[in-house]
Formats: structure tokens, C-alpha cells, sequence
């Protein structure tokens, strides 16, 4: 038994003497006055033992069986070592009757090392940079040459000014050479 358990032992208990209230206990062990009853009448019921969840030791109803997991490891390594994990759960559905989630399949496939695992990767921290503080002080330039007006080549140059947001363009004939 955990220090929590053993902690709602003891005040479920004390609650059972008459030495905390209901109430009291409650805020103790930061659940509802309902829940309190509800261990209270457990524990007069079978007593200490009331701490301990009815479903340990038991195995889950929808457990998968561990000969079905064999058999599908050994597909994988032998049949569909090349598909991945969703069109292997279509294929195994398909062809063998078996159907399981992909998520299980994922889980499965790590156990005989026929997945990698993704890498992870530390996403980079960028700082949004503070604009200027007066017009002109970042001119941000770019061109463009491209067929703007018919056959003749121009270029379009576009200037913005950090501070201000404005934007100031022109067009220029290209020499050819």
C-alpha cells in the first residue's frame, strides 16, 4: 500500500470511530463527501481492504490474446516486413481475418524492432524582431524582372520601410547587352 492509501486508510477509519467528520474528511483527502460515504461503507464492509481497486490482478475483458500477437509479429517480419503500419492492418484484415487497431500493430512492431521511432528534435526558439524605431533607418529592397507589359522585359524594384510599413515601387526598362 502506497502513502495514499495508507492515508485514506487512516481517515476513513477515524471517520468510522466518530473521531473526523464526513466533511472534514472530505477536504482531508480532496474528494467528494459522496466518495467518503462510499469508502466508509466499503470499509465497514470489508475493512481495510476497501483501499484496493476490485479489478486488481484481474486481466482486462478486451485483452488481445498473446498468441494472436506472436502471429502477427511473425507476419510482419515474414509476409509484410516492406507496408507500413495502416496498410498493414488493412492487408491483415483483408487477407488473414484479423483485425486490429493500428495503434496496437505500432505498439507490436516496436517490440521486435521493425519500427524506428521518430527522433525528436528540439524546436528552435526565434525571437520576433522589434521593428525600427524611425522611418529609414531598415529599407528592405527586392526585384522582380519578368514580362510585365506585353514582349518587353522590365524589372519591378519594391522598397519597404521597416518603420512605417510603407512600400515604394517602380518599374524599370531592362537593357539588353
Amino acid at each position: 500500500m502506497d502513502s495514499k492509501a495508507q492515508l485514506t486508510v487512516d481517515v476513513i477509519a477515524k471517520v468510522a470511530q466518530g473521531k473526523v467528520s464526513i466533511i472534514n474528511a472530505a477536504k482531508l483527502l480532496n474528494k467528494s463527501r459522496r466518495t467518503i460515504e462510499r469508502y466508509l461503507h466499503r470499509y465497514q464492509q470489508v475493512g481495510i481492504q476497501f483501499v484496493i481497486h476490485r479489478n486488481t490482478g484481474k486481466i482486462p475483458s478486451n485483452k488481445i490474446p498473446d498468441c494472436l500477437k506472436r502471429q502477427i509479429q511473425a507476419l510482419i517480419k515474414e509476409k509484410y516486413y516492406d507496408v507500413n503500419l495502416q496498410h498493414l492492418a488493412e492487408l491483415l484484415d483483408a487477407n488473414e481475418n484479423i483485425q486490429v487497431k493500428r495503434e496496437t500493430l505500432r505498439t507490436w512492431a516496436h517490440d521486435i524492432h521493425h519500427v524506428k521511432r521518430a527522433k525528436r528534435r528540439r524546436s528552435q526558439v526565434r525571437k520576433r524582431r522589434e521593428r525600427m524605431e524611425s522611418a529609414g533607418l531598415l529599407l528592405q529592397m527586392d526585384g522582380s524582372s519578368h514580362r510585365w507589359f506585353g514582349n518587353k522585359k522590365s524589372c519591378l524594384i519594391a522598397i519597404i520601410d521597416d518603420a512605417t510599413r510603407e512600400i515604394h515601387a517602380e518599374f524599370f526598362k531592362l537593357k539588353v547587352v
